[in-house]
């Protein structure tokens, strides 16, 4: 099985002054393509990286959702030009009504990196370049904390290298800029790479609340795993991690970093991760004392950062609103609210800021008294929010979920001769490995029970969202969704031959579809 493009655009295809050429990298809710220049100009490389971003399809929700993010990142390009940040040159939108997959999309035209720090670390543990590298990151975080941004979501497969080995920073769909001490950024974030402090933060009206330090934080981790091939807080799986970041936080556990680390990087990464903010390093003093750990010396005066153009009250009203965001505390996904003038706690238009709380979260999209676990209503919601159609909603990946196992954890299943299901989600352990991280690529390695939730519920969004264009168009009857369900027990191609539910499984499908209408809320299709 092949990871699908998000965005999949054939090669030779032209977009301005650019011809397509071969797939880099694609994600959710983009795909990057190296792209040559086929006009004679000088002002521009010969080659380029072509970040496709389908803006120009799906629901209301999404494309509010994706013109966000993108507007973070072209603002961010736009404003600094640093040498330790990715280059944007250009800025396209796709018009092409003949197909309809890309036509409306907008596309960033970037410089064309040579890899990413997580390919490196992937064929490389510990690479020699490792502290080299990690001066060089920290340089590019000091520039954007300098200039007045925050990063939010640094981890290596946001660090590209260059042709000459060097680093840049690059993805800035998260970042966002400093309001005084504090930037306002949707809550997503790598769990492995979130400070305590932001695992279970307070959702405002404008998003989650996140400071500098949170960066540094993350360069900390980082640092940890460049150097010793190993994160610093023990667990095997990213929600096991998370736990004992939160036992640290509360300080019934210790830091235990490895005996691997350095000793001349060891008090660095302790003063990158403290238990809170307040004591973490300052930027500007933890890149003098990386660049004197390296031996890469000292970094000249940054640059003043470019002025901010002046916004009208009633544009930053609406930047505002269209920022309103509603985020898994767990960092697993990204979604926004749904923009009819509802909040996904249930709140009143108009009536002020609305706390969103665990018990409330999504209640637009998902009934709150029927019986669906409170620990659970975060992953659900956002793993369903992370798919671009419209057919993968909270209420049928809980209805799923219901139905697959009655919302057990902890269901073992295990069959004579076959791998068996297990989990929330009763996931074959094979067919996970394809699902189970949030980039895209496949694990490396099979994964074992037992299988967390935080690992199964993101997975089936992903999993729902794939399948949805591979189920025929017409010549199927029965509810789309409740078809979609079929094929997670299945298959699409078991569900297409049989041009609707397969006998065997319409008890499971009738399960299905009852529990899908039990949990969606009135008035919601």
């Amino acid at each position: 099985m092949t990871e699908p493009y998000a965005v999949p655009v054939p090669k030779g295809y032209r977009v301005g002054v650019w011809e397509v050429r071969e797939p880099i990298a694609t994600g959710a809710f983009g795909s990057v393509y190296e792209a040559r220049r086929t006009d004679g100009s000088r002002d521009l490389p010969r080659t380029a990286a072509l970040k496709f971003l389908p803006t120009g399809t799906g629901t209301p929700r999404q494309l509010t959702h994706l013109r966000e993010l993108i507007d973070r990142e072209v603002e961010l390009h736009r404003r600094l030009k640093q040498p330790r940040l990715i280059r944007m040159y250009d800025t396209l939108v796709v018009d092409d009504p003949a197909s309809p997959a890309l036509d409306g999309a907008t596309i960033l035209v970037l410089e064309r990196a040579e890899g990413s720090l997580s390919a490196l670390v992937a064929a490389e543990p510990r690479p020699a370049a490792g502290p080299a590298l990690l001066a060089q990151i920290c340089e590019g975080l000091a520039q954007l904390h300098h200039s007045g941004w925050v990063h939010g979501d640094l981890k290596p497969a946001n660090v590209l290298l260059m042709a000459d080995g060097s680093a840049r920073l690059a993805d800035f769909n998260m970042a966002a800029e400093l309001e005084g001490t504090h930037a306002y950024t949707p809550a997503f974030s790598t769990p492995d790479y979130t400070p305590p402090e932001l695992l279970w933060s307070e959702i405002g009206e404008r998003g989650r609340r996140i400071r500098p330090s949170a960066d540094v934080w993350a360069f900390g981790v980082l640092a940890h795993l460049l150097l010793t091939d190993s994160f610093p807080l023990p667990g095997a799986t990213p929600s096991a991690r998370r736990d004992a970041a939160a036992a640290y936080a509360r300080g019934t556990d210790e830091l235990r970093l490895s005996s691997e680390l350095p000793d001349a990087w060891r008090e660095i990464v302790r003063d990158c991760l403290t238990r809170t903010h307040e004591d973490r390093v300052d930027t500007q003093d933890l890149l003098r004392r990386v660049e004197a750990v390296a031996g890469t010396g000292r970094s000249p005066r940054l640059p003043r950062a470019l002025l901010p153009r002046r916004r009208s009250r009633r544009t930053a009203v609406a930047a505002a609103a269209a920022a309103v965001v509603a985020v898994s505390a767990l960092g697993y996904g990204i979604s926004t609210w749904a923009g009819d003038g509802t909040d996904g706690g249930g709140g009143t238009p108009g009536s002020g800021p609305t706390k969103v709380t665990a018990a409330s979260y999504g209640a637009a999209e998902l009934r709150t008294d029927k019986g669906i676990p409170v620990t659970y209503r975060r992953l659900i919601v956002d793993s369903a929010h992370n798919c671009v159609h419209e057919e993968v909603t909270p209420a049928l990946i809980a209805a799923l979920l219901k139905a697959e196992s009655n919302f057990d954890p902890d269901l073992s299943d295990p069959s004579e001769g076959k791998e068996g299901e297990y989990g929330i989600a009763r996931w074959t352990p094979s067919l996970l490995r394809w699902w189970i991280r949030d980039d895209g690529v496949p694990a490396t390695e099979t994964p074992r029970p037992p299988i967390t939730p935080a690992e199964s519920i993101p997975a089936v969004g992903r999993y729902l969202c794939y399948m949805q264009p591979l189920l025929d168009k017409k010549g199927l009857s029965g509810d789309r969704q409740v078809l979609l369900a079929a094929a997670y027990r299945t298959s699409t191609k078991v569900v297409n031959n049989a041009g609707g539910v397969p006998p065997k499984y319409r008890d499971y499908a009738a399960r299905v579809a009852h529990y899908l209408k039990e949990y969606t809320p009135p008035g919601k299709k």
